[in-house]
């Protein structure tokens, strides 16, 4: 599987878009110069040629995508867990856990914080518990930021408490990704209850980036 994926991408490298893309993402990795666009058409042709969407879902596939060098194969890692998300159960969740805090940064952690995590505890709630709590108030940014925003698409099953309770147990945090994380998570809350996510800002002393990015939608 590997081989066919990283024949079409090898094969497309563009070394003037490399650099910049590198630069955007602060030189924290390599980059193969294929942009989105091109990135979704190569994957596509892959997904057709080999019929790996038809199979059980591919951990050592993942893997091997996150063991790759430049950033692309990361993102079609993610690509290919977006398009598996019925296929995902409990016993994922260790490996969702290694990805979020290998080659960590926002692009890669928040679509696996709101997607396979938030599919995974959506199906099986008693992971909130078992392992999301621990995230929560533990000392890993990443892992952190990923409880802030496991619920960020629930909507309306949104567990409110549970919501405010680690945006409080985060309140404080002087880094960035997390107080961006608070407000992010507010904001997209407040779509569905704004007056609860208003009371909550008003009653909380929060980072003035949370306020700001929390209340996007509010206070107009």
């Amino acid at each position: 599987m590997m081989a066919a994926l990283k024949f079409h991408f090898e094969n497309n490298r563009n070394e003037q878009n490399a650099g910049p893309m590198k630069k955007y993402m602060k030189d924290l990795f390599p980059f193969l110069g294929i942009k989105t666009p091109e990135r979704t058409r190569l994957t596509k042709l892959f997904y057709q040629q080999s019929g790996i969407l038809k199979q059980d879902f591919q951990h050592e596939f993942v893997l091997e995508l996150w063991e790759q060098s430049e950033r692309e194969y990361q993102y079609a890692a993610i690509d290919y867990i977006s398009r598996s998300l019925t296929k995902l159960i409990k016993e994922d969740l260790p490996l969702f856990e290694k990805l979020i805090t290998t080659k960590s940064w926002w692009d890669t952690v928040d679509m696996l914080a709101q997607k396979p995590i938030g599919t995974i505890a959506k199906k099986n709630p008693e992971v909130i518990s078992e392992t999301i709590e621990d995230w929560a108030y533990g000392e890993h940014l990443w892992l952190r930021r990923t409880a802030i925003l496991f619920q960020l698409k629930y909507k309306e099953k949104t567990d409110e408490e549970l919501l405010y309770r680690y945006i409080e147990g985060s309140s404080d945090s002087k880094e960035f990704f997390i107080q961006k994380a608070i407000g992010w998570s507010l904001r997209e809350y407040s779509k569905t209850n704004p007056e609860s996510v208003r009371g909550f800002i008003e009653s909380h002393t929060l980072a003035p980036l949370s306020v700001r990015e929390g209340s996007k939608y509010l206070f107009k």
